[in-house]
């Protein structure tokens, strides 16, 4: 809101009434009437504003500011922060190959990341014979996250060898303590409850909430989080999850250390990406669409920190394969029959013996006594789902296969994929130009995914095994011509190079470590 002073209240007096009232965080002086929009603009982001008149200037003060219980409440948990992440020791390890000072480590300043002084110690350089160390960042909820973390590792080790040296640690399980270190075992547990993982989803979106729960946290396990990255002493951090970028940054921002290395976030979400992936204080933010491009910039971050790639999917799926006939013969299928492939994921979940069982019926042409397709169904780790599929009498050619790690091949050998909508799934499907059959999703972080698929033309929905199986059958007869559009509109989607652009971004902010030129003055590479 805003309040008129009396007559001829100048800024100290404004800002003595803002203090009165409010926690103030910060605030600017604006002096005349033009500067009217953007008090306005001000108050719609919760500023608030105080003015008062003479004649035809204005002499107003803009606060951004909170209540003063809530800032009481703030300050005492990045207190607590602080103390509990500057009692860990070096032990003499430079961290992210810089010797710190006891100085560097409390300053808990936010400086701008590769701000070079010019009065660095020599001594402080790190050792350029030695690899440079990447610590990805990443927790098992759900197979995505682990599956970008392991891309980006194995192009890392495909494109530089042993120039870099990359570790993914599972922070949650590896480096909290109970319960925190069952986060894996809980999201799993609240994605087989709908109800309870919408709830959980939905309720922590806001800003406020989640950032207020994320600094809770951190007062639990701020110096456990502070020994495990100290362990890795790395160069560069890249998160690959939604969790992990609040508290990694708040220890690093109370041990001085923000501005020293840089840390990036990988999104692993096409589309309706939950807020917590996005901090403002990031060094780089690598988006796999423009959809997600814009929720980042509506959540603070700047153009400038701002990358769209793609997402990050295995190197293997942006090279050239074998011809499909070659394939096939390869893989014991039918040359010449249309295959579909039926993904149940790593461990094999989902109505993957009903959608199979409907398949078996519609891939079989009664009339002509003879089979209109083939179909491949990847079972993952549930060993009693090969068993039973094995087990039918199957009309038409199959193939039934457990966990498997030639995807690729399997893709390459296929027409068109039914599965979940997982992204990880959907991007490797575009690189192959697959069509697709979502049969299911992930409340909130996964809805977004059907959209992108469905108003791409690159697939459908349908969480009806008989419906599925309908369709398919179709794709594989009257529909042939629906079938080759959806595959051109998938490859167009496709970006096989995404996680080498990732890479070799990451590799350049990896890079910018100093060097001490003839003249003893500190530049970047």
């Amino acid at each position: 809101m805003e309040t008129s002073l009396r007559y001829g209240a100048d800024e100290k007096q404004l800002l003595l009434h803002a203090k009165e009232n409010f926690y103030v965080q910060e605030y600017s002086n604006f002096g005349y009437k033009e500067n009217l929009n953007i008090r306005r603009a001000f108050k719609k982001k919760d500023h608030r504003s105080w003015k008062s008149q003479e004649g035809q200037y204005f002499a107003t003060l803009t606060v951004a500011c909170v209540p003063r219980r809530r800032a009481r409440l703030v300050e005492a948990l990045n207190k607590l922060i602080r103390r509990g992440t500057e009692r860990v020791p070096l032990g003499g390890v430079p961290f992210g190959g810089a010797l710190l000072g006891r100085d560097d480590i409390s300053r808990g300043e936010d400086c701008v990341p590769f701000e070079s002084t010019g009065h660095e110690d020599k001594d402080s350089l790190v050792d350029p014979g030695r690899p440079k160390r990447v610590l990805i960042l990443m927790s098992d909820t759900g197979g995505g996250h682990r599956a970008s973390a392991e891309a980006i590792k194995a192009t890392f080790e495909l494109e530089f060898g042993v120039e870099y040296d990359v570790t993914v640690i599972d922070l949650w399980k590896d480096h909290t303590p109970w319960p925190f270190n069952q986060v894996p075992k809980t999201y799993s547990f609240m994605v087989k409850h709908e109800t309870l993982w919408k709830l959980a989803y939905h309720t922590t979106a806001p800003r406020f909430i989640h950032q207020s729960q994320m600094a809770a946290t951190s007062t639990f396990i701020a110096r456990e989080v502070a020994k495990g990255l100290l362990k890795y002493q790395p160069d560069v951090i890249v998160s690959v999850h939604p969790l992990m970028q609040h508290v990694p940054i708040r220890v690093l921002r109370a041990r001085g250390l923000l501005n020293k290395i840089p840390f990036t976030t990988v999104i692993t979400d096409l589309s309706t990406c939950h807020p917590t992936w996005f901090h403002r204080s990031v060094t780089r933010c690598f988006c796999p669409t423009k959809d997600v491009e814009q929720r980042a910039l509506k959540a603070g971050l700047k153009p400038s920190q701002i990358r769209v790639h793609g997402l990050p999917i295995r190197p293997g799926f942006g090279k050239p394969t074998k011809p499909k006939d070659e394939l096939r013969r390869d893989l014991g299928m039918s040359e010449d029959l249309p295959a579909v492939l039926l993904m149940g994921g790593g461990e094999g979940m989902g109505p993957v013996e009903s959608t199979a069982r409907a398949l078996l019926e519609a891939l079989f042409d009664k009339t002509t006594e003879k089979p209109i397709g083939q179909l491949v169904v990847i079972c993952g780790r549930n060993k009693k789902l090969v068993n039973t599929l094995k087990s039918l009498d199957w009309k038409c050619p199959v193939q039934i296969q457990g966990f498997v790690t030639n995807m690729v091949d399997w893709m390459a050998a296929s027409d068109c994929v039914i599965s979940k909508a997982g992204p990880g799934t959907i991007a490797e499907a575009m690189i192959r130009g697959l069509p697709m059959v979502l049969n299911s999703f992930i409340a909130g972080q996964e809805v977004g995914n059907v959209a992108f698929v469905v108003d791409n033309g690159a697939g459908e929905y349908c969480d009806k095994p008989k419906e599925i199986a309908r369709i398919v059958a179709e794709w594989f007869g009257p529909k042939a011509m629906e079938l080759q559009r959806m595959a051109e509109n998938a490859k167009k989607l496709g970006r096989p190079d995404a996680v080498f652009k990732i890479v070799h971004d990451i590799a350049e902010l990896a890079r910018y470590k100093l060097k001490v030129q003839n003249t003893q003055k500190l530049v970047y590479t």
